[in-house]
C-alpha cells in the first residue's frame, strides 16, 4: 500500500472547499466618480478605482486587467467574529477564518508584480495562523518580517495584569528571497562625517585602515597582514599600542583599489604615518528600517484625525496615515499601484494618492459612502490638512472612478433553470462571456462579430439569439482563413463542425460549470456561515446534560 506524501501544512477544517469564483465585470457609476476641478500637476492621476462590492468577488474581477500589475497590497482584514462563531467551537472558527482569507491571498498573489509586496495589519487573535498561511501560499522564503505598531500611547485598562498595547504588521514578498525596499532617508547620518574642507570637496570621514578589537591579530587573518609604502617611503606594518602584530581590515586586493581610487589616506602621527580608508558621505543618507515602530501615531491621535473628517462617526481602530505612508515609502515609487481590498475608512487611498501613487480600494460596507467618498472627495481638493498632507507637500488634484460589481450573470427562472440575468444588456453580456472565456473585451466599431480577442487572430462573438445555417455561413466568411472565432448563441441550426474556422457553443449551457451562480456575498457575515451541526444525542447522560433544545 502507498503512503501519502506527508508535508508541513497548516489544516483546518474545510481545507478543501474552494469557491468557484464568477469574474464578474465592473460597471462604472459616473455620479459617484470625482475628480479635481483643475489640474495641479502633470503627474496627477485620475484613473484611481474605488470598488464597492463584496472583497472575493472584487478581486477576483480585477483578475483579468490587474494580473502582474500591482506593486503593493496593504489589508487590515477584520477579525469581528465574536457574536458570529457563538454556536461553533473554537477549531471551526478559525477555520472558517482561515478559508475566507487563504482564498484571498491566492488572487492578491496572482495580481502582485514580481517585484511586489503583501503587507497585512493583524492582532493576537490570528496573527500566527496567518502567518503560517501566508507561508502556504506565498512560500516561506517570501517572508520577510513581522513589524511591531505600538497602538497605545496609554495603557487601555489600569485594572487588568496585562493590556495589549501594540499589532503586527506581516511583510511578505512575490518573490523567494526578494527584498524590492527602500531604506528610511535620515539626514543625520551626516553629523557622523566631517564638512567639505581643503582636503575634499565632499563631505567625508577617515577610518583606521589597522583592524581593531575581535579577531584583529595577524594569527585571526594572516593573508591580511603585509607592509604598505608610506610617502616617506618607509614600509608600514599593521601593529597593536601592545606591540602585537595586527592586521589590515581588508587584503591586498582591497588596499590596490583603495590607492587605485586615492581613497588610502596617510597622516603623519608621533609614531610614524598611519593608513586610513577615506571614506565619503552618501548622496542620500539612508539607514535600515527597525522592526518596531513607537514612533507612528497611535489609535487615539488616529482617531483625532478621523474626527475631523467624520465627526463622531470613526472606527474602532483605524490605521494611521503615517504607517501607511512608511509602508509605501519602503515599497513603492510614484507611479506605482497600490491595492486595499478591505478599505474601511479609505486611509489607503487617502495616503497613496497624497504619495503620487496610483490605488485600488475595495469596500462592501456602507462606510464605502458615508465615509471613503467624502473623506477622498476632501483630499482631492486639497481640504484634508490631516494624516501626512504637510510632510508629503499635498495641494490636492487628480481623482478616482466609482464601480461597484455587476449581478450575477445567470439567474434561475420560475422554473429553477439557469437563464441569463435581464439586467444585462448585450455590451454588458459580451464583456462577461470574455471574462469567462478567458479574452480580453476589445469591441470593434465596424466589425459586429469581433467583441473580444484572445490573440491578434482569435476573437469571440455572442448574441441570445438563434443563429441560422445562413447566418454562421456569413460569419464564417467574414472570419476567412488564418483567423479563429468563438461564438456563444442562445441556440443554433446546422451542426457546429460544419465550419472550421468557428468553434459555436450555447449559452448559458457552455458556462454553467465554471463558477457559483447567483452568490453575491463571501464575507464573514452569520448569515453566510454554515449552520452549525445540531448535536446528536448518543446517550441518557446527553439528553441529563445538553437539556431541552
Amino acid at each position: 500500500m502507498t503512503q501519502r506524501k506527508q508535508k508541513l501544512e497548516l489544516t483546518w477544517i474545510g481545507k478543501d472547499v474552494r469557491p468557484k469564483l464568477e469574474p464578474r465585470i465592473l460597471l462604472e457609476d459616473q455620479a459617484r466618480s470625482y475628480v479635481a476641478d483643475v489640474r495641479v500637476t502633470n503627474k496627477d492621476i485620475f484613473d484611481n478605482r474605488l470598488i464597492f462590492g463584496d472583497n472575493l468577488l472584487a478581486l477576483k474581477a480585477l483578475e483579468s486587467e490587474f494580473t502582474g500589475k500591482v506593486k503593493c497590497v496593504f489589508i487590515d482584514p477584520p477579525y469581528n467574529t465574536g457574536s458570529a462563531f457563538t454556536h461553533y467551537d473554537d477549531g471551526l472558527e478559525h477555520s472558517i477564518w482561515l478559508g475566507l482569507m487563504r482564498d484571498r491571498l491566492e488572487i492578491i498573489k496572482r495580481l502582485l508584480v514580481d517585484d511586489g509586496s503583501l503587507w497585512i495589519t493583524i492582532d493576537d487573535n490570528e496573527a500566527h495562523y496567518l502567518k503560517v498561511l501566508c507561508d502556504e501560499v506565498f512560500g516561506r522564503g517570501c517572508f520577510v518580517t513581522a513589524f511591531i505598531w505600538k497602538k497605545v500611547d496609554s495603557p487601555n485598562d489600569n485594572k487588568v495584569p496585562i493590556t495589549p498595547d501594540h499589532e503586527y504588521l506581516l511583510c511578505f514578498t512575490k518573490t523567494p528571497g526578494a527584498r524590492p525596499f527602500k531604506q528610511k532617508q535620515d539626514d543625520s547620518i551626516l553629523s557622523a562625517y566631517r564638512k567639505p574642507d581643503a582636503e575634499s570637496d565632499r563631505p567625508y570621514r577617515d577610518r583606521l585602515l589597522k583592524k581593531n578589537g575581535k579577531n584583529s591579530l595577524r594569527s585571526d587573518r594572516p593573508s591580511m597582514f603585509f607592509p604598505l609604502t608610506a610617502p616617506d617611503g618607509t614600509e608600514v606594518l599593521p601593529i597593536h599600542d601592545d606591540g602585537r602584530e595586527a592586521r589590515w581590515a581588508m587584503g591586498k586586493a582591497g588596499v590596490d583599489e583603495l590607492i587605485k581610487k586615492n581613497e588610502l589616506i596617510w597622516k603623519k602621527r608621533e609614531n610614524g604615518w598611519i593608513p586610513y580608508t577615506r571614506e565619503y558621505a552618501p548622496n542620500s543618507p539612508a539607514r535600515p528600517y527597525p522592526t518596531i515602530w513607537n514612533d507612528l501615531d497611535t489609535t487615539r491621535q488616529t482617531k483625532s484625525h478621523q474626527k475631523k473628517l467624520f465627526g463622531e462617526d470613526v472606527f474602532d481602530t483605524p490605521k494611521p496615515e503615517d504607517m501607511l505612508k512608511r509602508v509605501l515609502d519602503i515599497s513603492t515609487n510614484p507611479g506605482d499601484l497600490v491595492l486595499d481590498s478591505f478599505a474601511g475608512s479609505g486611509t489607503t487611498g487617502a495616503v497613496a494618492h497624497k504619495m503620487g501613487r496610483g490605488w485600488i480600494m475595495i469596500e462592501l460596507g456602507d462606510h464605502c459612502h458615508t465615509h471613503i467618498i467624502p473623506r477622498m472627495k476632501k483630499v482631492i481638493d486639497g481640504q484634508d490638512p490631516g494624516g501626512v498632507t504637510e510632510v508629503t507637500s499635498w495641494k490636492g488634484g487628480g481623482g478616482f472612478r466609482y464601480f461597484k460589481l455587476a449581478p450575477s450573470l445567470l439567474m434561475q427562472d420560475k422554473w429553477s433553470q439557469w437563464v441569463i440575468s435581464k439586467e444585462y444588456n448585450a455590451s454588458m453580456l459580451a464583456e462577461a462571456l470574455c471574462k469567462l472565456e478567458g479574452f480580453r473585451y476589445e469591441p470593434s466599431d465596424s466589425i459586429f462579430w469581433m467583441q473580444g480577442r484572445s490573440t491578434e487572430t482569435d476573437f469571440l462573438y455572442c448574441t441570445t439569439q438563434t443563429l441560422s445555417v445562413e447566418q454562421l455561413n456569413q460569419i464564417s466568411e467574414e472570419v476567412g482563413d488564418g483567423r479563429t472565432l468563438l461564438v456563444l448563441c442562445s441556440a443554433f441550426r446546422g451542426k457546429s463542425d460544419n465550419w472550421p474556422n468557428l468553434t459555436v457553443k450555447k449559452i448559458p449551457k457552455a458556462v454553467l460549470h465554471k463558477c457559483e451562480w447567483g452568490h453575491d456575498d463571501y464575507s464573514l457575515k452569520v448569515e453566510n456561515l454554515p449552520k452549525p451541526p445540531k448535536k446528536q444525542r448518543t446517550s441518557l447522560f446527553d439528553y441529563m446534560e445538553g437539556g431541552d433544545e
